[in-house]
């Protein structure tokens, strides 16, 4: 891998000229990393922004990771129904919602083809074979799936700087699949850089005008508190953190520094102490969570000279049972994560 800063000015420098983006340059101070790679926490957002919706046909599936192509035809009740659009989801509710003393099985006339988040598909020839991959994917409830209610209006364009051979290009996006498939193919030595303005459709319906990286972040994290898509399970951090031990597979403070924590591990504890271990050493340090103007904080201190560097009152973006993210704004963007052991 090619060193970060040596090539980090030239990318700068080739995106700005070749973007022609018309932000200001308060804008591009505030917007964290103009230019950002598949290492930066604002692509994994992306990404997960352009996955396969599956959660709308979860009542037929009951599976978040996937969803069934369409169409097919389901048995409500003794009720054939034929699912020929997303609409057609309402129509199995409507069934199951109709009579409160029935058994509401829902039973999916085989063959059909699941579709991945990941867009993957996959053939299903009857029951056995589809309940087989449902507990496959139930074996992993922690996957940070799609991130619903945030829609983008294509095409977008995407500038892309490769320092390995030192040559720029430009693509256009047209779809959520190429979207996907475009961050998923991206490797450690290209820097991309969105073309703003971009135009989005929130959870409410309203279109909005993207204008750099940091409002992006920001249109994501509000569909991630909001949508009720997103919000399927209802966790309390307090109850998450304090079970089981925790490192960092993410600390980026105005560059990436998570070697640094590597062999850290963390036990927070119900009293609001919290214990960092390394080879058998460990130091005590103090934590607190609260509620600072509708946005959840986790406030970490530390007294020695490497983990002190963490002193902060992080914002929380996201978390679930087995990974907590937090960040922090101000005149840029830093990143803290947390990941059970």
């Amino acid at each position: 891998m090619f060193p970060f800063k040596k090539y980090l000015s030239l990318a700068a420098v080739f995106l700005l000229l070749l973007s022609c983006q018309n932000e200001s340059p308060d804008d591009q101070d505030n917007s964290g990393q103009g230019t950002i790679t598949n290492a930066s926490p604002l692509t994994s957002y992306l990404q997960r922004v352009a996955m396969v919706p599956t959660v709308q046909d979860n009542v037929i599936d009951g599976s978040t990771y996937c969803t069934i192509k369409l169409p097919y035809t389901v048995t409500v009740n003794n009720t054939q129904i034929a699912v020929n659009t997303t609409a057609d989801y309402q129509k199995v509710i409507d069934n199951i919602n109709a009579n409160n003393y029935d058994d509401d099985i829902v039973t999916i006339d085989f063959p059909v083809t699941m579709v991945y988040y990941n867009y993957i598909q996959k053939f299903i020839p009857d029951q056995a074979d589809f309940d087989s991959l449902i507990d496959y994917w139930n074996q992993y409830p922690d996957l940070l799936s799609k991130i619903n209610g945030l829609n983008i209006n294509y095409p977008i364009t995407i500038n892309i700087y490769n320092s390995s051979n030192q040559i720029g290009s430009s693509q256009s996006i047209i779809s959520d699949q190429a979207f996907f498939n475009f961050i998923k193919n991206l490797n450690a030595s290209q820097y991309i850089s969105l073309k703003y303005p971009i135009s989005i459709v929130d959870y409410h319906g309203q279109t909005r005008t993207i204008n750099n990286n940091l409002d992006f972040e920001n249109a994501i994290k509000y569909a991630i508190d909001y949508c009720p898509e997103n919000n399927i399970v209802t966790l309390d951090l307090n109850e998450v953190i304090t079970k089981g031990s925790w490192d960092i597979p993410y600390y980026f403070d105005d560059s990436e520094k998570t070697s640094s924590y590597s062999g850290y591990s963390f036990v927070f504890k119900n009293d609001n102490s919290v214990v960092a271990t390394k080879a058998g050493a460990s130091e005590t340090g103090q934590w607190e969570s609260s509620v600072q103007n509708n946005v959840r904080e986790l406030k970490l201190t530390f007294s020695s000279a490497l983990l002190s560097k963490l002193n902060n009152s992080w914002k929380l973006f996201e978390f679930n049972n087995s990974q907590i993210r937090l960040r922090d704004v101000s005149s840029s963007t830093n990143y803290l994560y947390f990941e059970k052991l």
